[in-house]
């Protein structure tokens, strides 16, 4: 395989920061749109337009398990990317964001089973907090424009595609409630054959979207979330030209098409019957809490006591102000917490409690975090480091 130039990789990277940003811009829009619609005059059209069956599928169906596979293979692919020849290519440069990641997920997730533990119905949501929306957060840093450094942005990009792989991996092992083993194997065996055309050196990008699209229908009667599907494809195609050029095209249609449609479809929610009740449930509570106090707690938590032991360094060219910051910023987990509670709680009286609570904990946790790092990084975008910064930086004593 040939390795990307670092130039073409800084080039590719900043890219991508450009498109989540621009991706979190138009879901806000399509989510704001969304609301205003379920609760405006034509609330009943919207609803029953999400259940009106199409084919295989309700239109909801399409777009959480169809067009959102989409999604998926371009976070597989920059997961891939990354690991490859990126940020997250050595143990060196996971491991700050990947002890951040673990701690973000652990701690709102036993945050929610600690408010939900009673019942084994509401404890199904268990991971609803545990994920970070990474286009959400890059969109809400965009606001404070120069003032925040790109060691910041890649720093939380990194947490972010490593918190997207644990939210799979959640994905697959706990919102599978069925197997068919024939179409389990059968999208196996299609994996395997990508594979084999990708060793035999086959590099046309319709191969690959041919089997794809075989092997998203496979692992949708598997039982396996199909979404899963985008994922394993990503691990098959080239990550040469091939990688590049799917990625590319993909860009695209999924910041301006499949981010928006999915937060039209899944951010519908009434609010004229809500009470102050609502905002007391235990789901409400454990999502909620999860995300804006749970996610920074996590991500801070673990990433200090990982430098205080010495397991890893501090971040180049960040703080503790900023990486507080950075972990406030985590507690927005909009899109994969929408999806996570549509796998648990889809058709019952749980699921607009959800989308409640992960509205109100998003919101929370982008003030918080834009409002920290307003008053804390200064107006040039650079920091005086610390003395013990400044130690470690010209190579006196350990990480502290």
């Amino acid at each position: 395989m040939t390795a990307t130039p670092p130039n073409r990789r800084y080039a590719a990277l900043l890219a991508f920061l450009r498109s989540q940003t621009a991706g979190g811009l138009a879901l806000i829009i399509a989510a704001a749109v969304a609301l205003v619609w379920s609760n405006a005059s034509g609330a009943d059209q919207y609803f029953r337009l999400l259940a009106t069956p199409l084919w295989i599928l309700p239109v909801d169906g399409w777009v959480n398990d169809g067009l959102m596979v989409l999604f998926f293979l371009t976070v597989g692919l920059e997961i891939r990317r990354e690991m490859t020849d990126g940020q997250l290519s050595s143990f060196r440069q996971i491991a700050a964001p990947g002890f951040a990641a673990l701690g973000g997920m652990v701690v709102p997730a036993l945050i929610f089973a600690g408010f939900n533990h009673a019942d084994p119905a509401r404890l199904r949501g268990w991971a609803v907090p545990v994920a970070t929306d990474i286009a959400f957060a890059l969109a809400a840093l965009s606001v404070l424009g120069r003032r925040v450094p790109i060691a910041l942005k890649l720093f939380l990009t990194a947490l972010a595609i490593i918190d997207d792989l644990g939210a799979i991996v959640v994905i697959a092992l706990f919102y599978t409630a069925r197997l068919d083993l024939p179409a389990l194997l059968a999208a196996c065996m299609v994996c395997a054959v990508l594979y084999g055309l990708n060793r035999a050196g086959v590099r046309s990008v319709w191969a690959y979207a041919v089997g794809g699209v075989l092997l998203w229908a496979c692992v949708l009667r598997s039982g396996v979330h199909p979404t899963i599907a985008g994922v394993a494809l990503a691990f098959v195609v080239p990550m040469d030209d091939t990688g590049d050029r799917m990625e590319a095209g993909l860009g695209h249609w999924v910041t301006w098409m499949v981010l928006p449609l999915f937060g039209l479809a899944n951010a519908g929610l009434r609010l004229g019957g809500l009470s102050p009740a609502d905002f007391g449930t235990p789901v409400m509570l454990g999502v909620a809490v999860g995300l804006v106090a749970g996610k920074p707690i996590g991500v801070f938590g673990a990433i200090w006591l990982s430098v205080r032991l010495g397991w890893v360094r501090m971040p180049a060219g960040l703080t503790w102000p900023r990486l507080f910051g950075a972990a406030l910023l985590c507690g927005i987990g909009f899109t994969m917490s929408l999806f996570i509670g549509d796998l648990g709680f889809h058709g019952t009286p749980i699921q607009p409690e959800v989308k409640l609570a992960v509205f109100t904990g998003s919101v929370i946790s982008a003030v918080l975090g834009l409002v920290w790092l307003a008053f804390t990084a200064p107006a040039n975008g650079t920091d005086t480091p610390a003395r013990g910064d400044r130690r470690r930086r010209q190579g006196h004593g350990r990480p502290s």
